[in-house]
């Protein structure tokens, strides 16, 4: 087993920990409640990286806004296919007038007219006029709106869909990548805790030495200095390490103060490998990602939305037909009742451009459509390259320090011999045990990076949607 690291590298866990932290959204995290949400068990359990991406698919709250948003998508087809069933209204009114043209209306659709009622027409006086109704309605024809709309929200349901597994492949790199952050920044905790143990005790043997007058202070100075480093060392992997730590609750969807651990992992024996070439990746990105599904979608979307603006330029029908009573009291007498039906056709012949402006727009919306299509297969082309490269330059690197590791552990051994013969000073024993501790952090910080880079190529191919 290699040992841990000592304090160069802490700085480099940084920019993970930021990536990963930034992977969620940037709103509140909400506090869960244990007996509402999971018992107790669950949440002060050590997770693994697998139990660890399985509860951040169950509770992350992006994920969940993902999912509701595909529900919200299948009630906006369910708007758009209510359009084909009939509209039905009940409705209720009430008239008091004195208008003659009104009042003939009302005794002759109350059934009253007489041959009396002829002599009055032009002095009726007040006369009053309950009308309940049943109204129903039915839309023939719009154009193909109504249509081209169903269409559209039907893409639309996969769009989320799309945007929910977009979600969940970005969401497993981050749980990932966090979680070896916090594995690698344990692993410098370690070293720079061995650190301080191995100085210290130098440290206090050669103040003994000193006041034997067999060192010089400069001896003791230099091992302060080297102690100060270790323990700035210690302080910053510590903070490290709860850093890592509030990234991996944020993506479990667990506020700060819910208690649990991370299990402990060994590396694995054999690190990554770069198992295609880039152009293959990239081919493999454009089929599987979810953002290219999803783009594509949306630029069908648009083009059956400016199809149905466009049909507004051709005739509506309805067909309807109303069942009521018209009669001087509220009550209901099946021999005063009146139905009508009908169909109406009608056409905008001039809506002060209205109509022209909409299809304008959805036209400006289609080609936005296409750019923004066009835009997302730029980027993850960027994506797949860079994580194509860093993988690389991990893999590099981690071929570089295990080679130094083996330099290192000679030249301390050699050291060692000649501390034991007292031909090297306690500063160069030191600075050996230093080389040697620091080459064994990079190594582990690079087969971490490896890791790292990994998930994250898996990620920009779509392998986790």
């Amino acid at each position: 087993m290699l040992k841990a690291s000592k304090n160069g590298w802490a700085l480099s866990l940084l920019p993970i920990l930021m990536l990963a932290a930034l992977t969620a959204e940037a709103e509140p995290v909400p506090k869960l409640s244990v007996d509402k949400a999971l018992p107790e068990k669950s949440i002060s359990q050590a997770f693994t990286l697998d139990q660890a991406i399985d509860y951040a698919v169950a509770n992350n709250p992006d994920l969940k806004i993902a999912i509701e948003r595909i529900s919200q998508a299948n009630a906006q087809l369910g708007v758009a296919l209510s359009a084909f069933y009939p509209q039905v209204t009940a409705r209720m009114s009430y008239e008091h007038s004195n208008n003659p043209a009104q009042v003939f209306s009302m005794i002759v659709s109350q059934r009253d007219f007489g041959a009396n009622s002829i002599q009055n027409i032009n002095n009726p006086g007040y006369r009053q006029n309950f009308r309940p109704e049943i109204i129903g309605k039915l839309s023939l024809f719009r154009g193909g709106q109504d249509y081209q709309a169903s269409k559209a929200a039907e893409l639309g349901i996969d769009a989320a869909e799309f945007e929910r597994a977009s979600v969940h492949n970005a969401l497993i790199e981050a749980v990932t990548s966090s979680y070896y952050a916090y594995l690698a920044a344990q692993e410098a905790h370690k070293v720079a805790q061995d650190s301080i143990s191995a100085v210290t005790s130098e440290l206090k043997q050669t103040k003994l030495k000193y006041d034997a007058g067999t060192v010089l202070k400069s001896d003791v100075l230099s091992l302060e200095v080297q102690l100060a480093e270790a323990q700035n060392a210690e302080i910053r992997t510590a903070n490290s390490i709860e850093l890592a730590k509030t990234s991996i609750a944020n993506l479990l969807g667990l506020s700060s103060d819910q208690a649990f651990t991370v299990a402990p992992s060994s590396l694995p024996l054999t690190p990554p490998k770069l198992k295609a070439s880039f152009s293959d990746l990239l081919e493999l990105a454009m089929v599987q990602r979810p953002e290219v599904k999803a783009a594509a979608k949306q630029v069908e979307i648009a083009q059956l939305k400016l199809k149905s603006e466009q049909g507004a330029y051709l005739p509506k029908a309805d067909a309807y037909v109303s069942y009521g009573q018209n009669s001087q009291s509220p009550g209901f007498s099946s021999n005063k009742d009146n139905v009508t039906a009908g169909v109406m056709v009608e056409m905008d012949l001039f809506s002060g451009f209205n109509t022209r402006q909409r299809v304008s727009a959805a036209e400006r919306k289609a080609v936005e459509a296409r750019e923004t299509e066009r835009k997302i297969q730029l980027t993850i082309e960027q994506e797949v390259k860079m994580a194509f490269l860093k993988l690389e330059e991990a893999l590099a690197r981690l071929q570089v320090t295990e080679a130094s590791v083996l330099a290192a552990d000679e030249a301390f051994r050699l050291v060692t011999e000649e501390r034991r013969a007292e031909v090297v000073t306690v500063t160069r024993y030191i600075e050996s045990e230093v080389a040697r501790n620091k080459a064994q952090a990079n190594t582990i910080a690079a087969h971490y990076d490896a890791l790292s880079a990994e998930a994250a190529l898996k990620k920009a191919i779509g392998d986790w949607n």
